[in-house]
């Protein structure tokens, strides 16, 4: 193919002793001429070529179908109020519902509190989070614009659904939390949040904790951390209004300090009380689940944590000789660890609802506040993809979904572990047809067993088939057999799907994590290219039927398989993804994920880094497979100038026949609040992509 030009430099480092060279820095400057010339090429050869593809149509025909399908959420219940988004398949973002009862929030001529889709004419601001006030007057909503993590946050009043006129507060990555006087809120302050259009590409300043009080124009510090540079706080306010808990961590490290405050709630005010530390170092992951007990009379506070469990237990801190500055022992158990990672905890009334990874796939139990195991709650098979409960309320709702089912809602009774399904839509049948699932496992290169689900057609021939292999690994963050809208096209096309179970993830524990991140990082690379590998050898496929697949640290996972085996796959779809492991650092958020990559500014990091580091390890005169790097051009998390300059080198050094091109979608980030038309276009493209390079010709197409 005759690419557009992009042009080499001679810019070159000279880092810890090694030479590296970076001609294609200059596409690191998002508002160049230059770049912006380039990008336009580049999405003009991309989309000629796309459109000659013969499967295109089919999929995008398809994928609009899947885009059409009615969908909802779960009710969730905040200050009186229940709220769900549905999507009758015809509007680019959710709308949301409310009413006093789940009844009335469910309802589809019900009252409509927000209507992102609203926000702009090409339905690309989307809402980013919501919370609402204890006494239920109030809502504030964070708005994000082309797919931005900057959110813009406004006050309104739930009553007339009108904006209250508080000054807009531009803030990332945290919820606004009201405060019990119900007249002021909690957010993430940073030194320069800019235009806050999604475009920027510096790095992020260290967030504070800040309290703005409405009617007011001077916020108060509530917490900061000057000593820790890359600070991340996550907090909460108890059901009950008694306390803050705070858990700074640095970066997005998976381990935490733990820190609560006292809340005294008088003549309409709310006083933040003096800071109580629970867990001065972050020795572990520290997760609260709720508080009970007045103050002063046996309060505790519930905590998930893997200290001296890799996979997890729920232990009691004394908050009363916390708070009195008494030597007490630091935790006791409630729920010790067992053979299953507990993945997340849900309080519902005076119970609790655990849920836990059993190989992989999500299974409830219901268990009182003394410990004792209640039994397991009869929901179907599927992933968890979202839950909602209160400690103030019996009922919590649970989303389920399957590999081409979206989220179907239940209700679960804590009290007596009775659940419903509530039936919110009637999304029809699906494009994609019978299939089966199976688990299976490979042998990694240090002997690992790593377990994948095998996922095909019921029709499937017993011959090796088109397949797509999907991974992350990394972050902690399990990989389930989940609802993602591209699986139902390819397995409508009749391809095979394969998602792996990789190290870095949090399926199996923290010691899972733990041996995929750092100098381990290789390990996830050699646990995907051994289930490829896999597959093979067990005639589900062949190299030639290959594509592989990933997003964002996935996207990493996809460029450093593709640049370390170029020879076992037909197809890479590296997505969003982290690609210059020695400069990723400097960019937005980037820092905070040192994390699991390390820091390129320590020397031994960095050589580790410089070993894996996709665009680093490209090397001219290679044959690489037919690739496609997707990108969105204000993704502010991941910024572009990883993909363009990833694209720039592949484009340079092919020596095969096969395509290196660059799909770049515009007004949209990293993924989050992406319109459903939008998403589906991309999912075709990439599909049909895919489909042409292994050989995959749809039914009809």
């Amino acid at each position: 193919m005759t690419y557009p030009e992009s042009r080499r430099d001679s810019t070159t480092e000279m880092l810890h002793g090694h030479r590296v060279d970076d001609p294609y820095r200059w596409l690191e400057d998002p508002d160049s001429d230059e770049t912006r010339a380039w990008v336009e090429a580049q999405r003009s050869v991309t989309e000629d070529y796309l459109a000659r593809l013969p499967a295109r149509s089919w999929f995008a025909e398809t994928m609009r179908t899947v885009a059409a399908r009615p969908r909802a959420g779960i009710p969730h219940g905040y200050g009186g109020w229940y709220f769900l988004n549905r999507n009758d398949g015809t509007v680019p973002q959710d709308v949301w519902y409310v009413g006093r009862t789940v009844a009335e929030a469910s309802d589809p001529s019900g009252r409509v509190i927000l209507d992102p889709s609203s926000w702009s004419e090409d339905g690309t601001s989307s809402l980013s989070t919501f919370t609402v006030s204890d006494d239920g007057r109030r809502m504030a909503v964070a708005r994000s614009d082309a797919g931005s993590d900057w959110q813009r946050v406004h006050v309104l009043d739930l009553a007339s659904g009108e904006d209250t006129g508080e000054p807009e507060l531009v803030t990332k990555f945290a919820e606004p939390t009201w405060l019990p006087d119900n007249a002021s809120y909690l957010y993430n302050a940073f030194s320069d949040p800019g235009d806050a259009v999604g475009t920027q590409t510096e790095a992020l300043g260290r967030p504070r904790v800040m309290r703005h009080t409405l009617g007011t124009d001077a916020d108060e510090l509530v917490a900061d951390l000057p000593e820790l540079d890359r600070v991340i706080f996550d907090w909460d306010v108890s059901a009950d209004g008694h306390w803050l808990w705070l858990l700074p961590r640095q970066g997005t490290e998976n381990r935490n300090m733990l820190w609560v405050h006292p809340l005294v709630t008088e003549d309409g005010r709310t006083r933040i009380g003096d800071r109580v530390t629970l867990v001065a170092r972050p020795d572990a992951e520290y997760s609260v689940v709720r508080s009970v007990g007045e103050p002063g009379e046996g309060a505790r506070l519930l905590v998930l944590t893997d200290l001296d469990a890799p996979r997890g237990r729920l232990v009691w801190f004394d908050l009363d000789a916390a708070v009195a500055g008494e030597d007490a022992e630091r935790s006791t158990t409630l729920v010790a660890e067992g053979d299953d990672v507990i993945a997340a905890v849900t309080a519902s009334g005076e119970h609790l609802l655990v849920e836990r990874l059993v190989d992989a796939t999500p299974r409830i139990s219901r268990y009182s506040l003394d410990g004792t195991d209640l039994g397991v709650v009869d929901l179907p098979a599927g992933a968890v993809v979202s839950s909602d409960g209160s400690p103030k309320r019996r009922h919590a709702y649970v989303g389920v979904s399957t590999v081409t089912e979206p989220t179907a809602a239940y209700e679960v009774d804590s009290e007596t572990g009775a659940t419903r399904a509530l039936h919110l839509v009637d999304s029809g049948s699906g494009v994609a047809g019978p299939y089966t699932v199976e688990r299976a496992c490979a042998t990694s290169a240090d002997g690992t067993q790593v377990p994948y689900f095998l996922i095909r057609p019921a029709n499937a021939p017993a011959s090796p088939s088109p397949t797509l292999l999907y991974g992350y690994g990394g972050f902690k963050i399990p990989v389930l057999a989940d609802y993602r809208p591209g699986w139902s096209g390819w397995l409508a096309a009749g391809g095979v799907l394969v998602i792996a179970n990789l190290r870095g993830g949090g399926e199996y524990g923290s010691a899972w994590y733990d041996d995929g991140r750092l100098d381990h990082k290789q390990h996830v690379f050699d646990d995907f290219i051994a289930v490829a590998e896999h597959c093979i050898e067990t005639g589900v496929t062949t190299r030639e039927q290959l594509a592989i697949h990933g997003r964002s640290n996935g996207g990493l996972l996809v460029g450093a398989a593709m640049t370390q085996r170029p020879d076992l796959f037909a197809v890479a779809l590296p997505t969003v993804g982290v690609l210059d492991l020695l400069r990723f650092h400097k960019f937005t958020i980037g820092a905070a994920w040192m994390s699991d990559y390390g820091n390129p500014d320590d020397p031994e990091d960095f050589q580790v880094e410089l070993g894996y580091s996709p665009l680093h390890n490209v090397v001219d005169g290679t044959t690489y497979p037919a690739t496609l790097v997707a990108t969105g051009d204000h993704d502010d998390r991941v910024v572009p100038l990883h993909s363009h300059k990833f694209t720039a080198a592949l484009q340079h050094a092919q020596a095969g026949a096969a395509p290196i091109l660059t799909r770049i979608e515009t007004s949209t980030g990293h993924g989050a609040g992406k319109p459903a038309q939008v998403m589906a276009a991309e999912w075709a493209d990439l599909l049909a992509f895919a489909a042409h390079h292994t050989g995959l010709v749809p039914p009809g197409s």
